[in-house]
């Protein structure tokens, strides 16, 4: 029990200790915040980021092939899931994608002020966090 414990707390501070994700799009940063199995749903993890969008900054069209929980933190962002309709978001609100939903609008809504959102994604154990879209 001891080992599972120091594993777990070891593999979590190597998620907290790095830094924001670099693999984004010029404007967005991502920044882990936590990863954990969800020991009742075999298979699945819950893993939570934070998003940041400066002034003018866009995601390119993607998916999660996750269940995703937005939470708009700053500012006030622009989403859209293919089919949807693209909505407004500002502090307070919130947004869902689901595993099979395409996510064809996510940006700033402001090009002078910056914004900032909390994603929970449940998903596959060690399946990628996004997947671009062509």
């Amino acid at each position: 029990m001891k080992k599972i414990c120091l594993t777990l707390f070891l593999a979590a501070a190597a998620l907290l200790a790095q830094p924001a994700f670099s693999a984004g799009p010029q404007g967005v940063s991502v920044t882990p915040l936590m990863s954990r199995d969800l020991s009742d749903l075999p298979g699945k993890e819950g893993l939570m980021i934070t998003v940041d969008y400066a002034p003018g900054a866009a995601d390119p069209v993607h998916r999660h092939r996750a269940h995703g929980f937005i939470y708009v933190l700053e500012g006030s962002i622009v989403m859209q899931v293919k089919g949807g309709k693209e909505v407004t978001l500002t502090q307070g609100q919130t947004f869902y994608e689901g595993p099979n939903d395409i996510h064809t609008v996510g940006r700033n809504a402001s090009s002078t002020q910056p914004a900032k959102f909390l994603v929970l994604l449940i998903k596959q154990k060690k399946a990628g966090v996004l997947e671009l879209v062509k």
